[in-house]
């Protein structure tokens, strides 16, 4: 986990006087989306981390290369003004997570609610106290909407309309 951004205060038994949030995300081609679940983290907690997945770990688990390297999508995220720390995430395992970062509620899109996978996540971070919070995703705008926009635009019959629309004045 790299961080540049000081951690929250902590007393003398370790415990932060603050609630601190971690919502992680690819956070590629920055949208409305990714916001909404910044903004929204960020009314549930005092403090908010955000995890801004590597590269490697985006190709790993969602098997997908970013369009926007990693120390670019940290910079976004970081001047965000409602995101108190950027952290690269580069494990998968969230309890490793907790374990550098000592968070009290860990923010999540709903597509995991009700699996196999979130139920664990749900149970291993009820051990510990950590409160696991679902947010719903934006329906209109998502990052894999946004690179078959992309994708569609680099086609050959897609580029020589556009093209032919600028030509015309059109576009």
């Amino acid at each position: 986990m790299a961080t540049e951004q000081p951690v929250p205060p902590f007393g003398t038994d370790g415990a932060s006087p603050l609630r601190i949030g971690y919502a992680a995300g690819g956070f590629d081609l920055f949208h409305v989306g990714h916001l909404n679940i910044l903004k929204h983290a960020k009314s549930q907690c005092d403090y908010l981390i955000a995890g801004v997945v590597s590269d490697e770990m985006l190709e790993l688990t969602k098997g997908v290369t970013p369009v926007v390297p990693l120390f670019e999508r940290l910079e976004i995220v970081r001047h965000i003004s409602f995101v108190d720390e950027a952290v690269a995430e580069v494990v998968e395992d969230k309890m490793e997570t907790w374990r550098q970062l000592r968070f009290d509620v860990f923010f999540k899109g709903d597509d995991w609610r009700g699996t196999p996978r979130g139920t664990r996540l749900e149970r291993e971070f009820a051990a510990v106290g950590v409160d696991v919070v679902y947010f719903p995703y934006t329906v209109n705008t998502s990052s894999t909407m946004l690179r078959r926009a992309l994708d569609a635009l680099t086609r050959p019959d897609a580029a020589s309309r556009w093209q032919s629309q600028a030509i015309e004045g059109t576009s």
